[in-house]
């Protein structure tokens, strides 16, 4: 069976390299091949605060500091359920003002959010990017490999008063304790943090089809730091489905040599090379990758799906069983593998699936999608009694 060829974007991976001394970023850009943005692309509004973030903030964090911690004063008027109570959801990358009015946002955004909060508040803010705390999905033919970052408060000094050398800083994460347990992390720039933002932005705007919005939002985020290497690797893909390939190889081979164990620019350039008609050398990249990352994201899921197509249940269930083994909490791979659980007439293994698809679901439409088919399935399902 032939697999599909994807490409690869990559989502607030910190994956800072050392760049060249000399080395002019400008160099990968070509702005007279694409359009100006639809809208503004700037720095100025991430952190911005607007007048309902400040008059929550003196309504319901000003009450809380009184003799106490600023820092536990802000996680609860935003985390509590008794106030705010911001909720995960990554169906896109918000600004500050865009997650408080929502509500809602994915790590990056919740980041953002809370950040602005201290810097109001006179809280130092240490940023961090989590190590090995990747997951990936998959839109058409976009793999996205997300990483993970939160954040860590330390108490600001307040009257004149001497910190207290056993304060220790406060992280806050957005992942449930399962998954933050044993973490360890690499402080990052604020700079960082920006272009991780934009980079977010140009993988969204990509996906939604605005190639010349993701165009800028890429090449603003190299702008903000130019040690982040994943801009690099999605600008490369913004010239890939604008079919500027020759501009997308010469990113790639950029990336590679400056980081030769990362599969996601090698599985682009190989996708450019074919596309160039240089087969021969895209097949010697591609045993390079193979050396590296034998199975790829989504490797067996494609191989559960063809199945399910033939009615090959039983092999669908284990081609998906394995994807879960190796991304436990993605939560279309738990879908799927109820749905062939379901059809092998295993309906108390199809419900517990759907339930963790449920449970790892990012969004509310995703939630709303899993719950709505297990209700359905429960109601299909033609209970036997007991002999």
């Amino acid at each position: 069976m032939k697999l599909r060829a994807v490409l690869i974007l990559m989502l607030l991976l910190a994956d800072c390299a050392t760049v060249p001394a000399g080395q002019d970023a400008s160099q990968f850009f070509n702005d007279s091949l694409f359009a100006a943005p639809s809208a503004s692309v700037s720095t100025g509004d991430i952190f911005a605060m607007n007048d309902d973030m400040r008059a929550y903030m003196i309504g319901h964090i000003g009450p809380q500091m009184h003799g106490g911690d600023t820092r536990r004063a802000l996680f609860e008027a935003l985390y509590s359920s008794k106030q705010l109570k911001l909720e995960y959801d990554s169906s896109m990358t918000r600004n500050a003002a865009q997650a408080f009015a929502a509500k809602s946002g994915n790590c990056l955004s919740l980041v953002i959010l809370t950040a602005a909060f201290a810097h109001q508040l006179g809280l130092p803010v240490q940023y961090q990017s989590v190590f090995s705390s990747q997951t990936v999905s998959r839109k058409d033919d976009i793999i996205y490999v997300s990483g993970h970052v939160n954040l860590s408060l330390e108490q600001h000094e307040t009257g004149g008063r001497v910190k207290n050398s056993t304060e220790t800083p406060m992280t806050i994460d957005f992942l449930p304790p399962r998954d933050t347990a044993g973490q360890h992390v690499r402080v990052v720039r604020e700079a960082t943090i920006i272009a991780m933002y934009m980079n977010n932005r140009a993988a969204e705007t990509l996906g939604e089809g605005h190639i010349d919005d993701a165009y800028h939002w890429a090449r603003h985020a190299i702008v903000q730091d130019p040690t982040f290497l994943t801009a690099y690797n999605t600008l490369a893909v913004v010239y890939m489905r604008h079919g500027d390939l020759p501009q997308a190889e010469r990113i790639l081979k950029y990336i590679v040599g400056l980081a030769p164990g990362d599969p996601s620019p090698i599985s682009n350039l190989v996708v450019v090379l074919g596309r160039l008609g240089r087969q021969d050398e895209a097949n010697r990249w591609n045993e390079t990758l193979k050396k590296i990352q034998l199975n790829p994201p989504f490797y067996y899921f494609d191989i559960g799906m063809k199945a399910m197509q033939d009615k090959d249940y039983a092999k669908a269930r284990d081609m998906f069983a394995k994807e879960v083994e190796r991304e436990a909490y993605y939560h279309e791979f738990h879908a799927w593998l109820g749905a062939a659980y379901y059809a092998l007439g295993d309906y108390d293994q199809a419900r517990k699936q759907l339930a963790l698809a449920i449970a790892n679901s990012t969004t509310t439409a995703e939630r709303d999608l899993y719950t709505a088919r297990l209700r359905s399935m429960t109601s299909q399902q033609v209970l036997t009694p007991s002999r």
